[in-house]
């Protein structure tokens, strides 16, 4: 029998002893099952994933759930952000176990995980594993837009710790509107683009006073104004961009065409 773990909330402790686990996780082509890693003879890289799966769970502690598969059972494995091979439990032991550095591998089940395949439910050290990337430990943190996380612990300290050039902070929305009042009217395309550029970075926003830019003639203001206000949850949003769907500029429409979908899955 190959023997894993599976990381979950402690909350869940009783469900998985009498139903199992649920194959809720989705693989990269869509399939469901359950995301788990072989237990090997260092405690620390048998648990690693805990401390990246603990970032999305708030204050939830985590509980290691080991689970007994039949050596022929059928799994992909692979590391996360790589193809996933199709091979028996057994032999994603025996390839991870025989890595110099398996930290960021993982097997996926293709299916739900049964009671009488559940062996025990152990406390987990909270503490154990990488964050963000297994070789993030000692590298500079990076506060782009893409990267930093939203409300995560101690993101406002370490964008204003390390402030990014291009990405943040943004400057106060009364900064923001003075920058765009004093490029003129209808108004300098690079500096506004510039401002909304900061806008787009904040959850609210004054639309009144920035909605007025649909009209600019330039269509790059008009598309990046349609970037600035996605994310944004100020009433009269979806009025706005109800009128920049009909712009002249295809690059404006196909802006709000992907601004709408994106907000329709959110």
């Amino acid at each position: 029998m190959a023997t894993f773990v599976h990381l979950t909330s402690a909350a869940n402790t009783s469900r998985v002893l009498r139903s199992g686990l649920r194959a809720v996780s989705r693989d990269a082509d869509g399939a469901r099952g359950v995301y788990c890693f072989p237990v090997l003879p260092s405690y620390t890289l048998t648990h690693q994933w805990l401390r990246e799966l603990a970032r999305f769970g708030g204050r939830e502690r985590l509980v290691a759930v080991h689970l007994r598969l039949d050596d022929g059972q059928e799994v992909r494995v692979g590391r996360y952000s790589g193809r996933r091979e199709s091979v028996t439990a057994s032999e994603a032991v025996r390839r991870i176990a025989a890595l110099e550095d398996p930290r960021g591998w993982e097997v996926f089940v293709p299916r739900a995980v049964r009671p009488r395949e559940v062996h025990r439910v152990r406390a987990a050290p909270q503490v154990a594993g990488w964050r963000y990337w297994p070789e993030a430990h000692g590298v500079r943190p990076c506060t782009c837009d893409g990267c930093r996380v939203r409300g995560g612990y101690g993101a406002r300290r370490l964008r204003e710790r390390l402030p990014h050039p291009l990405d943040g902070p943004p400057p106060p929305a009364r900064v923001l509107l003075a920058r765009i009042a004093a490029a003129g009217d209808p108004g300098e395309p690079g500096a506004l683009r510039e401002a909304l550029h900061w806008f787009g970075m904040r959850r609210r926003g004054p639309l009144a006073r920035v909605g007025r830019l649909a009209g600019h003639p330039d269509a790059r203001v008009r598309e990046d104004l349609v970037w600035a206000v996605a994310g944004w949850s100020t009433p009269g949003v979806a009025a706005l961009l109800e009128g920049l769907a009909a712009d002249e500029d295809p690059e404006v429409r196909e802006a709000v065409e992907a601004v709408r979908e994106s907000r329709a899955k959110g």
